[in-house]
């Protein structure tokens, strides 16, 4: 009998999973054992084989199927074995122009706009390269990406290397039916996720008179022709009145789901309105009390907090970002962000960053992990100054023999996120080695936030 890879499945393998496949359209790789690998290898179309166990558990599974002699794989599903470490996804600042001024853009160094952007053929040379590297899944992010004039070209470029687009971080502004429509004819159905501010706030947060009427009605284009939408939403002092009120708009509308962004300490914000930040505890107490009334009303936008909980309506349940780990499940090889390890952020200049909040906080301290117009994207994976930001676990962290070390709570947070670590003042940072822990989880614990979002929320249950 004659077998092949299905359609929707690619064999692969990095240098520490080395036997793995994609699933189309889902952006982390599976594992295989050594046994199941090499039999998919066989099924090539060619190689006559006997009936297995193994043979059989793979068609179940549907990731083989019998064919006719000769009938072989897609060039996508054929095995390709890459010689970095696994990375399946890219969030990839096609431009860094951008039609708006938002006085809080964190890919800013300063005030002055950012221009760069990828020339087409940059570009296409990128997109070969992420191939190599095995990643499968891309996030567009700007500026404002649909402002590139190549804009569809790149989506289908990706496309063209049976990658696909995950996320599209956009200001709405030029989104219309005809964009929509060539998306969904390339094959593209990511999560338009556009930022929303808050009613009567958006267009001083977009630094642009009419931001709002045209946002709005990008998201209810997206709705209509069924894109999911995901609303981000920045938290500070000009837009916390307004939360609840645009939170039941955007579920209204129709919305999947919506993050609510404390409006961090990026060196533009700081220069533009730095009375507007909510401190850390003030952003805690500002989502609660929005939480609160969210989940005392009939809704199905699922709400996201960052860096500090989740609510999903329809089961009645939330979750705690801040708690990483239940009680036994800590341990010293895991990633200090899953984040950085599973996806590798692209700015609009070429330079590697372990996320796009550190960008312009890189920028502006002159902070290079690699430029991909210098060095293939491989060889900067692969480097020691990468690794040590991407790959940093959470034992590393301890062993720095810094608060987390002797913390009762450490092993619940594992030291938070890397990027609030540089961004929130009173850092003491030299370069990328002395990322330590968040001091935000520090007063989560301190706080005692865990126990007071539990009596907000009696009768949810935490997952």
């Amino acid at each position: 009998m004659y077998y092949r890879v299905n359609d929707d499945i690619a064999l692969r393998g990095w240098k520490d999973i080395p036997y793995a496949y994609y699933v189309k359209d889902e952006p982390g790789a599976r594992k295989l054992t050594s046994r199941e690998f090499f039999c998919m290898l066989l099924c090539d179309g060619t190689t006559d084989l006997e009936p297995s166990s193994t043979l059989e558990r793979l068609e179940r599974r549907g990731l083989v199927s019998r064919c006719k002699k000769g009938d072989a794989p897609s060039a996508w599903s054929a095995y390709r074995r890459c010689g970095n470490a696994h990375v399946p996804k890219m969030n990839l600042m096609l431009s860094g122009r951008c039609n708006y001024n938002c006085p809080h853009c964190f890919n800013a160094a300063d005030n002055a706009p950012l221009m760069t952007e990828w020339s087409f053929e940059d570009l296409v040379r990128l997109l070969d390269q992420a191939q190599a590297c095995g990643i499968h899944s891309v996030m567009i992010t700007g500026g404002e990406p649909m402002l590139h004039p190549r804009f569809m070209d790149a989506v289908r470029e990706i496309y063209a290397r049976g990658m696909y687009v995950d996320k599209i971080n956009t200001n709405g502004s030029f989104i219309c039916k005809d964009v929509l429509d060539e998306l969904r004819a390339i094959g593209c159905d990511p999560l338009m996720k556009i930022s929303f501010d808050g009613l009567g706030c958006h267009d001083f947060m977009r630094g642009v008179a009419g931001a709002q009427e045209r946002t709005l009605r990008a998201i209810e284009l997206c709705v209509e022709n069924g894109f999911k939408v995901a609303a981000q939403v920045q938290v500070n002092r000009v837009t916390a009145g307004s939360l609840n009120e645009t939170l039941c708009y955007l579920d209204d509308l129709g919305v999947s789901s919506a993050r609510l962004i404390r409006t961090s300490e990026s060196d533009r914000w700081l220069a533009n309105a730095a009375g507007a930040t909510l401190s850390v505890e003030e952003y805690y107490a500002t989502s609660l009390e929005v939480c609160g009334r969210y989940a005392g009303h009939d809704h199905t936008m699922e709400l996201f907090v960052w860096q500090l909980l989740s609510l999903s309506p329809a089961s009645k349940s939330y979750r705690l970002f801040p708690v990483r780990f239940a009680e036994g499940a800590y341990h010293d090889g895991c990633s200090r962000c899953l984040a950085n390890r599973q996806m590798v952020a692209i700015t609009s200049a070429g330079e590697v960053v372990p996320c796009m909040q550190m960008s312009g906080y890189f920028a502006k301290r002159g902070i290079s992990l690699g430029n991909v117009h210098e060095k293939p994207l491989s060889d900067i994976l692969a480097s020691d100054v990468y690794q040590t930001v991407a790959c940093d676990t959470v034992g590393d962290l301890r062993r720095r023999k810094g608060k987390c070390a002797t913390c009762r709570h450490f092993e619940q947070c594992a030291g938070g996120c890397p990027a609030l670590a540089l961004i929130l003042p009173d850092r003491e940072v030299e370069g990328v080695r002395s990322i330590d822990a968040d001091p935000s989880k520090c007063l989560f614990f301190d706080g005692d936030w865990q126990q007071r979002i539990k009596t907000m929320l009696a009768g949810w249950n935490c997952k």
